[in-house]
C-alpha cells in the first residue's frame, strides 16, 4: 500500500459558548482548523485534524500548521502509511519540530492503518480497556457564580470531570478571585467527580501560593499547568500542598521523561496535537504508565475528528491512570464528522468501527486548499 494523494482543507470552528476566556486576558471566539486527507493506491482514505488554540497558547498557530503540512506532504508520497513510526521519521527529516503540523498527518495515517486491517485505532495502539471513558468539561474563566452554573450544566449532561480555568491578574482580582472561582465550582461537588483547576501557565509561584492559602480546607482538585516555565513549576512543586499536573510544558517525549526524572508533577495533560499525533501520544502514555503518572487525554481544541483521536488513545489507558478525556465536540458549533460515541453514564465508549471510526462531512469541507499527488 502506498500514498498517492494528500489533500489539505481549512475550516473555521466557531466556539459554541460565544467567548472563551483564558488567563492573561486571552479570548477566543473561533478556532482555525486544518484537516488532512490521505488517499492510498488501494482507494482507502484517512483523515486527521490540527486545531491550535490560537497563536498565544503554545508555539503553534494555524497558518504555521498549514505551512508545515505543505513542507512535509511531498516527502510522504509513495510511502506505506501503515508504517507509522517510519512515517514520523520521514516527517522529522522533512521538517524539524512543528508538532501541530505533523499531528494532522499522523492521525490520517492511523485512520488508514486501522481501515486497512479492519480494526479500530485503539486496538492498534495497544487495545481498548473496554471501560467507559469519563469526559471532562472546559469551564472558561468568568465570575464565580457563572462558572458554578456552567459546571452544574455540564454535570446535568453527564460530565464527571470539570476543567476550571483560572489565572486572574492582580488588577482583575488576582488570587482572591481565583480562590472564589475554585470554591464556587467545587461547592456542589458530587461523589465520583474530578476537578482540574487549570491556570494555563498564568500563575507565578507567588500568586499560586497566595491563592492556595485563601482556599477553604478540604477541597479536592488537581492544579494543572500553574506556571509558564519549568523553573517556576519546580519552585511551586516544592511548596505546593495539592497535586500538580503539567500541560503546556509537555510537548516532546523527553519532556515526559524529565517530569518523571525530576518529580516535577503527579500527572500530565496528554494533548494529542501538542505531542505531534497518536504515534508520539502513545509514547507519552507509556512513559507515564512506567512512571506512575496519571493522565487526562485531551487536545488543544478541535472538532469531532480531533475528538475521535482523543477517545481512541484514552481507551488504551488503564483506569487507574486515566482521569478523564476532553470532549472537544462540546466546544464547537459545527460538526465536521459523525462519531458514534454519545456521552452516557458519565462517559463514552469508542465505537467498534475501523480506523478512527468517523464519517467526515465532505460537503462542509468544500474544496481542498492544496493537494499533492504521486
Amino acid at each position: 500500500m502506498k500514498i498517492k494523494k494528500i489533500e489539505l482543507y481549512q475550516q473555521d470552528l466557531p466556539y459554541s459558548g460565544g467567548v472563551y476566556t483564558l488567563s492573561g486576558g486571552r479570548e477566543y471566539r473561533s478556532f482555525d482548523a486544518s484537516f488532512v486527507r490521505i488517499e492510498t493506491d488501494t482507494g482507502l482514505e484517512g483523515w486527521g485534524e490540527s486545531t491550535p488554540f490560537g497563536s498565544t497558547y503554545i508555539a503553534a498557530h494555524a497558518l504555521g500548521a498549514r505551512a508545515g503540512i505543505s513542507e512535509i506532504a511531498p516527502y510522504l508520497l509513495e510511502r506505506d502509511p501503515r508504517q507509522v513510526d517510519r512515517m514520523n521519521d520521514a516527517m522529522d527529516e522533512a521538517l524539524v519540530g512543528h508538532n501541530h503540523a505533523k499531528s494532522a498527518i499522523d492521525l490520517a495515517l492511523w485512520d488508514v492503518f486501522g481501515k486497512s486491517v479492519n480494526m479500530p485505532v485503539c486496538e492498534l495502539l495497544g487495545g481498548s480497556t473496554g471501560q467507559r471513558l469519563p469526559v471532562i468539561s472546559s469551564i472558561y474563566a468568568g465570575s464565580p457564580e457563572d462558572m458554578r452554573a456552567r459546571v452544574a450544566d455540564h454535570r446535568a449532561r453527564g460530565y464527571l470531570g470539570h476543567s476550571v480555568k483560572i489565572g486572574a491578574m492582580d488588577h482583575e482580582g488576582g488570587p482572591a478571585l481565583d480562590a472564589e472561582r475554585i470554591a464556587a465550582c467545587l461547592a456542589d461537588r458530587q461523589p465520583g467527580e474530578f476537578f482540574l483547576v487549570d491556570a494555563n501557565g498564568g500563575l507565578t509561584p507567588e500568586t499560586a501560593l497566595r491563592m492556595l492559602r485563601m482556599l477553604p480546607d478540604g477541597l479536592d482538585f488537581v492544579l494543572e499547568a500553574p506556571c509558564r516555565t519549568w523553573r517556576e513549576t519546580l519552585s511551586l512543586r516544592q511548596r505546593c500542598p495539592v497535586p500538580i499536573a503539567v500541560d503546556e510544558l509537555v510537548q516532546l517525549d523527553e519532556d515526559v521523561a524529565q517530569i518523571a526524572a525530576q518529580d516535577l508533577a503527579d500527572g500530565i495533560g496528554l494533548k494529542v496535537s501538542k505531542a505531534g499525533g497518536l504515534t508520539h501520544g502513545r509514547r507519552h502514555r507509556d512513559i507515564c504508565l512506567a512512571s506512575g503518572l496519571t493522565m487526562s487525554v485531551q487536545d488543544t481544541v478541535g472538532s469531532t475528528i480531533a475528538f475521535s483521536a482523543i477517545a481512541h488513545l484514552g481507551a488504551t489507558v488503564p483506569q487507574r491512570h486515566l482521569r478523564c478525556i476532553l470532549d472537544c465536540r462540546d466546544m464547537m458549533s459545527i460538526e465536521t464528522a459523525q462519531f458514534d460515541a454519545p456521552v452516557e453514564q458519565g462517559g463514552v465508549i469508542v465505537p467498534d468501527a475501523p480506523g478512527l471510526g468517523i464519517t467526515v462531512n465532505r460537503d462542509l469541507m468544500g474544496d481542498p486548499l492544496a493537494k499533492w499527488e504521486a
